[in-house]
């Protein structure tokens, strides 16, 4: 598909919108056969570990990274890191999502200080430490967001984790400049962030990644991101989902003024998506960034409309941590979203980081973690009855 045909559909409105809907749920269906779980929407139990809080990037819209003088310390000790890991396993979560800046010992001291103090040479180094004391300790599966990894990090990583990601969230050069979302945001470069996407295509690690729509793109930019990423896939077959994930304005940041992202346009690009993506990757949206704040009826209203634009995974959903990058959000119920799930005629089930193809594949899982996975997973790749 041309970007021009591209920038149409997510152009789409009313009854164009109905249609294009309607497009993208055929083709989600024809995904879930493929994928070996017909009428199946999953979704990942997990707990958030904010490992660091501090960040070398300045993105306006991020109300996750601070500085140091408003943290207790530069990064969770690994005590602190298990007893979140532990309090999930209690709750039946199988996920533990590492969530944390990019490389932050590159602007603040603090950071690098606390690494040398305990013996670790980068916030890599100290990933991997967490993720294995996570694998050891608790038995549940690490999914590592680190930002930009080169591919001797990948290598590092890969056999503490079956699954790891990090967002393109826009191929647009105009988000770096004076004036952008990403301005003084070197990770945030798209030829940086797509060349580690592919990097983690070589290096065969199941991988997640997506876009922020409303952040200062145009129709064209988003088009082009995501027929970006549909190339990746198709020449790696890494990429086991992509999220699209709608800006929501943060009270305490440069662009808490900015109004939200339109839902209709939010949901004609998650139908594109799933239109543009190759049988096999997943499309994913948050629930709990669905409606209105504190209105449980319009939230699933909108749940009810991704669903209808060909989602198929909810991603992860935590019954003991926040979502730390969307704060203010409170995660649905399972039961409220299953209920939307079961409505649009679909049953909600529980996934691992890393999808059943993976799993099912030769090469995909390093044989370092290969036994935890097959630990948890089920005889269909999901997650197993306790």
């Amino acid at each position: 598909m041309q970007t021009a045909d591209v920038v149409r559909l997510l152009a789409a409105r009313g009854e164009a919108l109905d249609a294009l809907l309607a497009r993208a749920g055929r083709r989600r269906d024809e995904h879930l056969v493929h994928e070996g779980r017909p009428g199946v929407v999953t979704y990942s139990p997990k707990v958030f570990v904010p490992l660091t809080r501090l960040c070398r990037d300045r993105c306006h819209y991020c109300t996750f990274a601070t500085v140091p003088g408003r943290v207790p310390a530069a990064y969770l000790e690994l005590d602190e890191v298990l007893e979140i890991a532990r309090a999930g396993a209690d709750q039946g979560c199988t996920e533990v999502l590492f969530t944390l800046g990019d490389r932050p010992e590159a602007r603040w001291r603090a950071a690098g200080d606390w690494l040398a103090a305990r013996g670790y040479t980068s916030t890599i180094d100290y990933v991997r430490a967490a993720a294995q004391a996570v694998l050891d300790e608790t038995g549940l599966l690490p999914h590592l967001n680190p930002g930009v990894m080169t591919p001797d990090e990948l290598a590092v990583l890969r056999p503490v984790a079956p699954s790891m990601g990090m967002m393109l969230e826009s191929t647009s050069t105009l988000l770096i400049e004076p004036g952008g979302a990403h301005f003084g945001s070197p990770d945030k470069d798209p030829a940086v962030r797509l060349a580690a996407i592919a990097d983690a295509g070589r290096a065969r690690v199941p991988f997640t990644t997506g876009i922020l729509v409303g952040i200062g793109e145009s129709l064209r930019d988003r088009a082009e991101s995501l027929l970006a990423l549909a190339r990746l896939a198709a020449e790696y077959g890494h990429l086991q989902e992509v999220i699209v994930q709608n800006f929501r304005a943060k009270p305490d940041t440069a662009m808490r003024g900015e109004p939200d992202a339109e839902f209709d346009e939010f949901v004609a690009t998650v139908a594109v998506a799933r239109l543009l993506m190759p049988l096999g990757v997943t499309v994913q949206a948050p629930p709990n960034l669905a409606g209105e704040l504190g209105d449980a009826a319009d939230a699933a209203d909108d749940q009810a409309l991704l669903l209808r634009a060909g989602i198929d995974d909810w991603g992860g959903v935590s019954p003991v941590t926040p979502d730390h990058v969307n704060p203010e959000r409170p995660w649905p119920g399972l039961d409220a979203l299953a209920e939307v799930t079961a409505r649009a005629g679909f049953a909600l089930r529980p996934r691992l980081t890393v999808y059943p193809r993976y799993q099912r594949e030769p090469g995909w899982i390093d044989p370092a973690v290969a036994p935890v996975v097959g630990k948890l997973a089920d005889a269909d790749g999901l997650v197993a009855p306790r």
